[in-house]
């Protein structure tokens, strides 16, 4: 279980980006971070894993607390989060097996990660994930040569080679179409359940988020203002989160998608 209690974070220039954020993840479930822009999503993911160093508070991952630990402590529990990016984070000149074998950097020793020697037991459980990801016949491709949405994959085996107690996964659905985005966020719930793995899934679709995540936890301004599951994510909740001029216009946004969605349909239809 995660556990973060009164967790801050404020910068320098005196910006609070949190503000005594306390949530709970038990095991197995899969929570949505939805908000505006600055709200402090993408915050709160990397002061899990100390990718920014919190203010105050507590980050608890079973009964360790991450934010009072030493660099090298620090290094080890880390092996623990599984991260998987918005932008992929991906060695564009490696294969997409060497992609996915990064995963085991922090298990093995650095002279077989320099030379890329890695032992037949994390070479066997690559193979796994990229079947398990739909891209066991893309083993050898370099990832340069992938599509955004399997690059994507590549980044949810990687994490998987961990072998992690907790996925934080940041947009993972921005940079690609909305066909895509369901498959990807259908295959991150499947695997979280088969697994039994909590994860934190920051996420600016709204519709994307009420249709796969369990529970739905809205920042505003750095502070939670909504905490419950997606059928309580009512137009009230919504404009508490968002504000009702930004909500309007998100909306709006979604109405002209799904219209050009539909037009395009319409047109292919009208092709074949």
């Amino acid at each position: 279980m995660l556990h973060l209690e009164g967790l801050s974070k404020t910068y320098r220039t005196g910006d609070t980006a949190l503000n005594d954020v306390t949530l709970s993840v038990p095991k197995g479930q899969i929570l949505g971070l939805i908000g505006p822009s600055g709200a402090g999503k993408s915050t709160l993911i990397r002061c899990i894993n100390r990718l920014v160093e919190p203010s105050a508070g507590k980050v608890m991952l079973g009964n360790v607390d991450l934010a009072r630990l030493g660099k090298s402590d620090l290094r080890r529990q880390r092996r623990r989060i599984g991260m998987i990016f918005q932008e992929y984070a991906l060695v564009e000149r490696l294969t997409v097996m060497e992609n996915v074998l990064s995963g085991r950097l922090g298990y093995v020793p650095f002279w077989r990660s320099f030379l890329r020697r890695f032992p037949p037991s994390d070479i066997e459980r690559a193979y796994r994930l990229l079947d398990r990801v739909g891209l066991m016949d893309h083993a050898d491709k370099r990832a340069d040569a992938l599509s955004g949405g399997q690059r994507q994959r590549v980044g949810i085996a990687r994490a998987l080679a961990q072998e992690p107690e907790l996925l934080l996964v940041d947009e993972p659905t921005a940079s690609l179409d909305p066909k895509t985005s369901r498959q990807i966020m259908r295959l991150l719930t499947e695997i979280c359940a088969e697994r039994n793995l909590p994860a934190i899934v920051n996420i600016h679709d709204v519709p994307l988020a009420q249709q796969f995540m369990q529970r739905i936890v809205g920042l505003r301004a750095g502070r939670v203002v909504f905490d419950g599951p997606p059928e309580q994510l009512t137009e009230a909740a919504l404009t508490q989160i968002y504000g009702a001029e930004d909500w309007n216009a998100m909306r709006q946004g979604e109405r002209e998608q799904a219209a050009a969605e539909a037009d395009a349909r319409a047109r292919m239809e009208a092709i074949v």
